[in-house]
């Protein structure tokens, strides 16, 4: 037999009482209880995810700091020529490039964690043998070779897929972000490492990019993961949950496809023309080449340092700004401003150099700084609107073309430095390429739509 339960109330107005079960109680006589408090929300854990990438990339930027310290004291212990110590910077440059669009589809076949962290302990192992090497061949082999593979396979492309797996919203401004890491990793490393050099040797900076790489691999071990729905989550700004796609199988053979898929486009030979610039540019002459250039005109190797990781600095805020300003405006407008200003102060940088830090040279590293890879989120955006899916395998291949680009400067720019003892010539050069490339980015056409409204959105 079941019984309801009774409630005992008086009304009023009356002298009884009555019970009422509990769904014959007034409206008013139902008192509410405390309100619960509100929930509160949690960041996605895109950001997180983010994060980690972010600190890997810093991490990992330790060994791409050192190539321009070494050349003056590589010079001096071996008596190799700059052309030959460039040699292998160029071949570090140029794999770091054309490894980038294999990496992509390896993190597709594999995942991000396992190529990054196998990337991490190459480039220790390149770096710590460079500490036994006797001739320029092993200096190839062990800095050219074996970090320029690690390197490549965390490249941008790591920024990329990262971006394109987790976020829908916000692509532009997280990666300005991830590509900002490069600059702040310099900023940490450049002067220490310069420090190091200069009072204890090269080798001790070898051994210290080889555990920075090192340190870094159980935080991606532990903290990444390759896909929000591993997590049981949407990327950030979709709105509707995207299941993890399988392994894709035939990593190398995706990679040659979408290469000749997107070879037969226009786009695809701007984008890679203009980024080949950059790469010469930047990684290839000024980072490789500016130390010296200031140590012909008498600065200390450490100030010249101090003022390559300045420019990180600005890097840093002109990337992160260049890509709030690419989820809202034309992207190949803004390549053409960007190329064209960098020409503009690499002209004026030979009038600049001299054996102290003066106005016109910190000017000169803010203005430089600014425009140092903020044509990678307009560059990216690109890729994206015309390559779909493929966009971040393409991307890998237009930064193949970047790292060529700056793998012939930085062996050309040696030898230009050994026929002409001055890099005078280098830097002209470096500023008639980036009008052209100013020009070559106002004639790519832009896709409206997809990309550009999903990343306003959210």
């Amino acid at each position: 037999m079941a019984f309801r339960p009774l409630v005992v109330c008086g009304v009023p107005g009356e002298g009884g009482r009555v019970t009422l079960t509990p769904s014959e109680l007034p409206a008013r006589a139902q008192v509410p209880g405390p309100a619960a408090p509100p929930r509160r929300r949690r960041p996605h854990r895109a950001w997180s995810v983010a994060a980690v990438t972010f600190l890997t990339l810093i991490g990992a930027a330790g060994f791409a700091s050192l190539p321009g310290l070494l050349i003056e004291p590589l010079h001096a212990e071996f008596h190799w020529s700059r052309g030959t110590i460039g040699f292998a910077v160029s071949v570090n440059l140029a794999l770091y490039g054309l490894t980038a669009p294999f990496a992509a589809a390896l993190m597709d076949r594999f995942g991000i964690r396992r190529v990054v962290a196998g990337a991490l302990t190459v480039i220790a192992a390149g770096a710590g043998l460079t500490c036994f090497m006797t001739s320029s061949w092993q200096l190839v082999l062990y800095w050219g070779v074996l970090v320029g593979l690690g390197s490549g396979s965390m490249a941008l492309a790591f920024a990329a897929t990262v971006t394109g797996r987790w976020f829908t919203a916000r692509r532009g401004l997280v990666t300005g972000i991830l590509t900002a890491a490069g600059a702040s990793g310099q900023l940490i490393f450049l002067p220490a490492l310069s420090v190091v050099v200069e009072r204890h040797g090269w080798r001790p900076a070898a051994v210290t990019v080889a555990l920075a790489a090192l340190a870094v691999v159980p935080l991606v071990w532990l903290l990444l993961r390759d896909h929000p729905a591993d997590v049981g989550l949407a990327p950030y700004g979709a709105a509707e949950f995207v299941p993890k796609p399988p392994p894709q199988r035939g990593a190398a053979r995706r990679a040659v496809r979408a290469l000749v898929s997107a070879a037969g486009t226009g786009p695809f030979w701007l984008l890679a023309g203009t980024f080949a610039i950059c790469g010469a540019t930047t990684n290839g002459l000024v980072k490789t080449h500016f130390v010296p250039a200031a140590h012909d005109h008498g600065m200390p190797m450490t100030a010249a340092a101090s003022l390559l990781a300045v420019i990180g600095v600005f890097d840093i805020a002109g990337t992160v700004a260049s890509g709030w300003f690419t989820d809202r405006f034309s992207a190949r407008r803004l390549l053409a401003v960007y190329y064209g200003l960098r020409g503009l102060s690499l002209m004026f940088l030979p009038l600049l150099l001299a054996d102290t830090v003066h106005p016109p040279m910190v000017f000169f590293i803010v203005f430089y700084g600014l425009d140092w890879v903020a044509t990678v989120p307009p560059t990216l955006a690109l890729c994206r609107e015309h390559y779909g899916e493929d966009a971040a395998i393409v991307f890998g291949w237009v930064l193949a073309a970047h790292q060529v680009g700056a793998a012939l400067i930085a062996f050309l720019g040696g030898l230009a430095r050994d026929a002409f003892g001055t890099y005078n010539p280098v830097w002209y050069t470096a500023g008639a390429l980036c009008a052209l490339a100013a020009l070559m980015a106002l004639v790519i056409r832009e896709r409206r739509g997809g990309v550009r409204a999903a990343a306003l959105t959210g």
